[in-house]
């Protein structure tokens, strides 16, 4: 088995509250067990441009487990996608002696990952996105945080819809994912909520919206996930419109990303953090860590981007047809839970708004 005498963490792709703790985690679990770390800014950027910092003691990484966005900092990074690209980066982690890397971040970044794994590099992967979007993993890093900041912002909306006797159709991130959305959308007391996944019955929003208001309701929220590109701004118009309620458009836009980690997202990320330095020291490789069931464990990156790539309808007839009948019905089985628990969470908030 493989001796590690150093590793490199990285964070990439859209920042992510809770990285801080998964990268405070992850050395000094490492430091704890002899192996040295060195911190690579600016993700696979920075580790093309041999741009990255030794952590000497766990004291380098202390009080940023309070901090959102990345101390590491970010970066999309399109050089890393070439084979020249990818030479230069191996190259830097031969020079520096990292004999393995923890990235962290979401679907862009472990594709990088896999990368490095099939070139000698050993990689683990570890899921930062406020979209929950690794189909994989009931939970990604920053999840909650952006849940929470959603639920102030739209507390504050209801206060001054409540006064005008308005509603305020509010757009809410998670890329093509409406996670965010339907959690928000109940906890928020939504009246109607639409996303990408789950058709979305319009009339019956708007007469939901008559009814409340003939029966003496002021305020009305509506939830749009931004997997429903535009749509938010439209059907506010449509609201005013067909309601006479004077309806406002809100895109909460990447405030959702900043702030101070929640208590679950710090929990979470030292958790996955010590656990991917546990498997990368074992001798695994090209895994993502995942929590599944209330539990960490861990699943082969090609795999996790391939359910990922069913789940939201992008595979090809080619990718399927090369699965394996065992992998297939896996993948099946984990995609039909997923969109069943979102079809549960929106009967849930159709029921009760």
């Amino acid at each position: 088995m493989k001796q590690f005498r150093r590793i490199g963490i990285l964070t990439s792709g859209g920042d992510a509250p809770g990285m801080n703790a998964a990268y405070r985690a992850a050395a000094r679990a490492a430091l704890a067990r002899g192996v040295e770390v060195y911190g690579i800014y600016e993700g696979y950027k920075g580790l093309i441009n041999d741009n990255m910092v030794l952590v000497k003691s766990p004291s380098d990484v202390s009080n940023i487990i309070t901090k959102g966005g990345t101390v590491l900092y970010t970066d999309r990074c399109l050089e890393f996608k070439t084979e020249e690209g990818m030479a230069k980066a191996i190259a830097v982690c031969e020079k520096n002696h990292i004999d393995g890397i923890i990235a962290i971040g979401g679907d862009g970044t472990f594709r990088g990952a896999t990368d490095l794994s099939k070139r000698g590099i050993p990689t683990i992967g570890i899921p930062g996105t406020i979209d929950n979007d690794i189909t994989s993993t009931d939970y990604t890093i920053g999840f909650d945080t952006a849940m929470n900041t959603v639920i102030d912002m739209v507390d504050r909306l209801r206060d001054t819809c409540e006064s005008h006797a308005r509603c305020d159709v509010v757009e809410v991130m998670g890329r093509w994912a409406g996670h965010i959305a339907l959690r928000t959308a109940i906890a928020t007391g939504a009246t109607a909520v639409a996303v990408a996944e789950i058709p979305f019955d319009e009339d019956k929003a708007i007469e939901d919206i008559k009814r409340a208001r003939a029966g003496g309701k002021r305020a009305f929220i509506v939830i749009v996930s931004e997997g429903l590109p535009g749509y938010a701004e439209q059907l506010a118009k449509t609201i005013q419109d067909k309601t006479g309620v004077e309806t406002k458009f809100a895109r909460l836009a990447h405030v959702q990303r900043g702030g101070s980690p929640t208590l679950m997202d710090r929990l979470v990320a030292s958790e996955m953090g010590v656990y991917a330095v546990d498997q990368l020291l074992a001798g695994h490789s090209d895994l993502v860590v995942c929590k599944v069931d209330d539990k960490i464990c861990c699943t082969d990156i090609k795999y996790a981007l391939t359910v990922d790539r069913m789940f939201k309808k992008k595979i090809t007839p080619e990718e399927i047809a090369a699965l394996s009948p065992e992998d297939k019905a896996a993948m099946e089985a984990r995609c039909a839970k997923v969109l069943g628990d979102m079809q549960r969470l929106y009967e849930i908030a159709g029921e009760i708004q």
